[in-house]
């Protein structure tokens, strides 16, 4: 069964303006097993936005839904014009201080994992290993047909020599990649098929509408079981798919700390909330732990 896409969350109960305390987070970090959640606000400081913060993509963008990339071709060029557009900018993105603080908590063997709802990669250039990628990556594309898997850049090289003139100015770049276009700046974008059986070409990412895999999401579960606590980095939680990680491990009596300007789906659940930019927060946090944070980051090849 796929998922009602989730796109907005509204408090039901007074919310509360958060804290500037990191010491929940120093704490947790030093006692270990330390299970990383992330979302969009992590990657907000390497130019990629997020979806529901202050100038978030959801005020101007509706993602694309699986229903809608499944059921019509219009949308499939629309989609691909977006993305190819989008993916010029948003493949060299760069790690910030967040990935790379999170990497230096995971080489000082203070994680028992990185969850990440991103699609963009960015956890992995900054040197972190084994990150389960909740919601899929960028990186690769899959044919609906056949099921073959290839590489990004392939497609992207096939792209550019199908739509050789095609140069238009984007107002935006969303977190999923996707570049604000209008449908005159789109034209007769060429979409390509799968090279092995000529099917349909998707990203391997899991769209508004579609679900998680079933044994991805058990392989995030028992990382949860494991954790000795959930840390939650950058995300809204407005959407189940990382919100039920937050629940089980609040169910099963593990501290979920969240760093998050904003108030969250999962606020109730948590024994606190750090309304700090991340950046910032988890270096400082690196800092009282006499912990070196790695400057630079790969860039993806495109």
């Amino acid at each position: 069964m796929r998922m009602r896409p989730t796109l907005s969350w509204t408090p039901t109960e007074d919310v509360s303006p958060g804290t500037t305390d990191l010491g929940p987070v120093t704490d947790a970090l030093s006692a270990g097993d330390v299970l990383v959640l992330s979302g969009a606000g992590i990657s907000t400081e390497s130019g990629i936005p997020d979806y529901r913060g202050e100038g978030g993509s959801l005020g101007r963008h509706t993602p694309m839904t699986y229903q809608d990339f499944t059921s019509s071709p219009q949308a499939r060029r629309r989609y691909w014009a977006r993305s190819h557009l989008g993916w010029r900018t948003f493949g060299r993105a760069r790690p910030n201080a967040g990935h790379r603080a999170v990497t230096a908590f995971g080489r000082e063997g203070m994680l028992a994992g990185v969850i990440t709802q991103n699609v963009d990669g960015l956890h992995q250039a900054a040197g972190s290993e084994d990150v389960v990628e909740l919601h899929g990556s960028l990186d690769r594309v899959v044919c609906l047909t056949c099921g073959d898997f290839s590489l990004r850049r392939e497609l992207a090289r096939r792209l550019e020599e199908a739509n050789p003139g095609f140069r238009p100015v984007a107002a935006a770049i969303n977190p999923d990649g996707d570049a604000d276009l209008t449908d005159e700046q789109v034209g007769d974008f060429h979409v390509l098929p799968c090279t092995v059986c000529g099917g349909v070409l998707k990203p391997d990412v899991v769209f508004f509408g579609e679900s998680v895999p079933a044994r991805r999401v058990e392989q995030c579960r028992e990382l949860v079981r494991g954790a000795a606590s959930l840390l939650v980095l950058g995300s809204s939680l407005t959407v189940m798919s990382g919100l039920r990680f937050v629940r089980q491990a609040a169910q099963d009596g593990k501290p979920v700390l969240i760093v998050n300007r904003d108030a969250t789906r999962g606020d109730r659940h948590a024994v606190t909330r750090i309304a700090l930019p991340l950046g910032t927060a988890l270096a400082t946090v690196a800092g009282r732990l006499g912990i070196p944070v790695e400057d630079g980051g790969a860039a993806r090849p495109v």
